[in-house]
């Protein structure tokens, strides 16, 4: 085969997987963002919150110099940053490695299925 046709070859095979790519894995729309957002929020929020109401009961029963209420929230700020994070990571890394072209990816152009 010629050079030229070759690189045509590739062109329309890499075109073709991502045409199939997309009818096994629809785009994400917008609702999946929002979704996001509410899962981020939630992981946030509910910590913190939580915190800060295991401090008011830890002041009643043990009393301190310090405000329980404000460290616990912060712990729980702290813990809920970390599980967001968390998530956030690992669904760009299910994105990355699901998308057609990432290098790596099983169903990357070029990468050929072999039968161990």
């Amino acid at each position: 085969m010629k050079p030229d046709n070759r690189s045509s070859l590739e062109r329309i095979q890499r075109g073709a997987e991502r045409m199939q790519h997309t009818r096994r894995r629809p785009a994400y729309g917008p609702l999946r963002g929002l979704g996001a957002l509410g899962v981020v929020g939630w992981s946030v929020a509910l910590p913190t919150v939580g915190g800060a109401l295991l401090g008011l009961w830890l002041d009643r029963v043990a009393p301190a110099r310090f405000s329980w209420p404000i460290a616990l929230m912060l712990g729980g700020l702290v813990i809920g940053v970390i599980v967001a994070w968390d998530w956030v990571a690992s669904e760009d890394r299910t994105l990355r490695r699901d998308a057609p072209d990432a290098p790596g990816a099983a169903n990357a152009p070029g990468k050929e299925k072999t039968d161990a």
